[in-house]
Order: structure tokens, then sequence, then C-alpha cells
């Protein structure tokens, strides 16, 4: 039987250097959410409440305004995925729209200019989000029993990080989906949810709803660092529901890892303990344009979608 909750992790600990036993205990927690779930909530995370709260409202504000205004806002050339504001394909088993955005200072980047504020807001949000995910992959890179600085100086690139505001639309009778069950592709992920919540996360068969809780962030770590530690750490399947009669909002960021980078199961976890490797390598941009055909040409059979177990070796 799975817990009803994923755990909550008190990051204050390492704002505070001589809180030695506070990391300790952060870690073990940590550690043992990547094992078993991929899934934790973390809280005193250092990005401030009002900050995230006035972010949500102009991301509201945005998806409230009529089609043409939005279309302003459109997708940009030349990105790794379509900056600025898109919906869904009307073929998509998903149901909503969004704006994405890469980070402050980007050419890629197509901001809405109303609400007037959102550039500026949201800038600055991802700017608090890169520092605790990089906080947070050091844990990690702690917790895998990594050397020091292993994961930062893998991963030193930040061009190619990227956010998106979501807005889901209504439930219908017949249809709830917002996001369809899958994985992230990427290192790590936050989610920030309103109210409304709807993002489940699956173990052991069952589906655990997420519970909004103020100011928390939501953390999931992704396919990269599930074959980098030949699945000793986990990249959840999830997904999010719709509500009847209320849209639903969120902030989605994916701290990731530039596309050229070669991407296998790390010799600390295979030849050095005595284990095969799980996966066989990869370009990690070879494996994004694979899941990004998932989305622009979906398969006609559910077992014909992409997941990192592509890579997979049989045993």
């Amino acid at each position: 039987m799975a817990d009803a909750a994923i755990p909550t992790v008190d990051l204050s600990p390492f704002f505070n250097e001589l809180n030695e036993d506070g990391k300790k205990k952060a870690k073990e927690v940590i550690s043992q959410a990547c094992s078993n779930y991929g899934f934790f909530q973390i809280v005193n995370h250092g990005v401030p409440l009002a900050l995230m709260n006035r972010a949500m409202e102009v991301s509201k504000a945005f998806f409230t305004y009529p089609e043409e205004e939005k279309l302003k806002c459109c997708p940009g050339s030349g990105a790794p995925l379509p900056a600025g504001y898109s919906k869904q394909p009307e073929h998509s088993a998903d149901k909503n729209e969004y704006v994405l955005m890469f980070p402050p200072g980007s050419s890629f980047n197509v901001f809405p200019t109303n609400p007037p504020e959102f550039q500026k807001i949201v800038e600055e949000m991802f700017t608090y989000f890169i520092k605790t995910a990089q906080l947070l992959e050091s844990i990690i890179s702690e917790c895998l029993g990594l050397p020091p600085n292993f994961l930062k100086e893998y991963n030193h690139d930040r061009s190619w990080d990227f956010m998106t505001a979501l807005r889901y639309f209504p439930a219908t009778e017949t249809e709830n989906n917002g996001v369809s069950e899958h994985e992230d592709g990427n290192l790590i992920t936050f989610v920030v949810q309103d109210e409304i919540g709807g993002l489940e996360v699956r173990k052991d068969g069952q589906w655990i709803p997420v519970t909004p809780i103020e100011g928390t962030l939501v953390v999931n770590v992704s396919d990269v660092i599930q074959v980098l530690s030949n699945n000793k750490f986990k990249s959840a399947t999830h997904r999010v529901l719709r509500s009847k009669g209320r849209d639903r909002h969120s902030f989605a960021f994916f701290y990731n890892l530039q596309g050229d980078k070669w991407v296998e199961p790390l010799s600390q976890f295979t030849t050095e303990i005595g284990e095969p490797p799980k996966y066989r390598g990869f370009l990690l941009k070879d494996y994004q344009a694979l899941r990004m055909r998932n989305k622009t040409h979906p398969p006609s059979r559910p077992e014909d979608v992409i997941h990192i177990t592509h890579y997979a070796i049989s045993t």
C-alpha cells in the first residue's frame, strides 16, 4: 500500500551552516523520497512567498485575456522549444494552454506585454528557482554519494533551463485530463500549484494526490537523474487531472541539461560496484527530439510513446 502523501522536506538547515543535524535528517528524507517516489515537497526553500503569489496573479490575469491578445505572445523561432504562448493542439489528449520562458536575458524569450509586470515578476522568480535548484542539485549529489560538485560541473550550463506558466481548462463530463501520465526528461522539476491542485504521482500502482500547500514547491527528479544513478533514484510517473467548473493554474520549472551532453549510467553505480548498466548512452537532444515527437505526432497506441525505457538495456 502506497503512503497517502509524498514527503515534505524543510530546507532551512541548508541556510544555517551550523545545523548539521538538520541537514543530515533532510538528506535522509530526500534520499528515501528519490528512491521510493521520485517526488517530494520542500518548504523554507528561499523563494519568497509574496513573489510566488504575485507570479500566480499575473499568470491568471494573462490567461483571462481574449485569444487575440494572448496570440501577441506567439512562439519564437530558433528556440529548442516553442517559447511564448501556445495551446495544446485539438488532437492532443492534454487540455491546457501555457507560456514557455527561458532564463532571463535569453534571446529565445517572447514575454507577454500584458500584464505589464509579467516579465519582471516571472524573471525574478526564475532567478530564485535556479538558485534553489542548484542547492537541491548539490544535496542530491551528496545523497548519491558522488564527489563534491560532480553534478554542478556536469550540468554547468543554465541556458537550457525553462519554465512554463500553465492554465488547465475545466473538466467536462467526458474528459478530465490536464496532462497525461508521463515522466520528465530533464534533471529536476519544480511545480507551484494553485489551490485547485490536480497533480498526482503514481506509486505501487496507485495515484497519490499532491495536495497544494501555500509556499510549498513540489520537486521531482527526472529521467537524467534516473539514468545517471542507474535506477537508484526514480523518475516518477505523474499526471494532472482537471476539476469541473474551475480553471487550474500552475508554474513548472525545468532544471535542464545542455542538449549536447552525453547521458549514461555513471561508473559509481555500475563498474565500481559490479552492477551492469541498465541504459545505453545517448545525447540528451536526441531523447528530447523523440519526446517532442510524442507531442507533435502522438502515436496511435499508448505503448508506442517514447519513454526513457527506449534506452533501457534488456536483461
